[in-house]
């Protein structure tokens, strides 16, 4: 499955990534990609694989979820 963007939200992006470009060129290559291709949803890794990979605990459900 994939998630795509509206023709809107597509532009936006494109505009975000220009304006990023001379100033954090990693992320507007990854909102330009996001824009062009959208996000497969089948290559997605959930957030508490990557919390168990990087040797994090599981949570309690005590901590806020905040990034």
């Amino acid at each position: 499955m994939r998630l795509v963007f509206e023709p809107e939200e597509r532009d936006a992006l494109r505009a975000d990534a220009r304006d990023l470009a001379l100033h954090d060129p990693g992320v507007a290559y990854v909102l330009e990609r996001l824009a062009s291709e959208g996000i497969d949803l089948e290559a997605c890794t959930d957030w508490e694989d990557l919390r168990l990979q990087a040797g994090l605990p599981e949570r309690t459900g005590d901590t806020p979820n905040v990034a």
